[in-house]
């Protein structure tokens, strides 16, 4: 793992930094606005890509954030993680048998969600969401507006309707926060739709994670303010 100084992003998919005193072309692996984060100056840590037919050398996969409290924190920006890290973490949490089956982009209805555990006579939809964006001590969620995240809730009300058992986890891709909040001033469709889904039953939970330059581990639950 590489650290790196961040100087600009041309688009989402590319960064420009310094590694060394050389400045590169990285690949950033997070395709959200990240603007709070991703700031010229910024520490950045990059890890290797070794795909044969790939333009970059480096991922761009975790920045160094600075709290309100004046501490620092490392936020992981693979947005490939959050998904694996709440397999192993439901895995852990004692919330289903041991015997659980877990399937991951499954679609149902007209919607495809990241899980669904199939436990004995029970099976629950699972939608996961990355959470990248903090402010005074509070993760918000989203950081753009998302239409498709709305989709997803409502399609998760539908699995409650039919008799399912419907959740979203939010996994906070940093540690430090207090607690975590639909971000209504960026998007107040997608507030509106939480509060609506759990109102009707579907499941909302955050957990918060410990993150290094090159790993992701949820740490713990943190609680959820609508």
């Amino acid at each position: 793992m590489a650290p790196a100084v961040f100087l600009s992003r041309p688009n989402r998919f590319i960064a420009h930094v310094l590694v060394d005193g050389r400045e590169e072309t990285v690949h950033v692996k997070n395709t959200g606005r990240c603007r709070e984060l991703l700031y010229e100056g910024a520490k950045v840590y990059l890890a290797r890509a070794h795909h044969p037919v790939r333009k970059t050398g480096y991922d761009l996969v975790a920045v160094e954030k600075r709290l309100a409290d004046g501490r620092t924190t490392l936020v992981n920006l693979d947005s490939q993680l959050p998904n694996a890290v709440a397999v192993e973490y439901l895995r852990a949490s004692g919330l289903f048998s041991e015997d659980a089956v877990y399937r991951r982009e499954v679609t149902h209805g007209d919607s495809r969600f990241d899980l669904c555990v199939e436990d004995g006579d029970t099976t629950t939809f699972v939608e996961v969401k990355g959470v990248t964006l903090e402010q005074e001590g509070i993760a918000l969620f989203p950081d753009a507006p998302t239409e498709r995240g709305v989709k997803h809730l409502r399609g998760l009300m539908d699995c409650v309707a039919e008799g399912y058992d419907a959740w979203v986890l939010f996994v906070i891709q940093m540690k430090g926060v207090t607690a975590f909040s639909p971000n209504d001033e960026t998007h107040p469709a997608f507030g509106e739709a939480l509060r609506a889904a759990a109102g009707a039953g579907v499941k909302v939970m955050a957990v918060d994670c410990t993150v290094t330059p090159d790993s992701l581990t949820v740490h713990a639950p943190v609680p959820v303010i609508l």
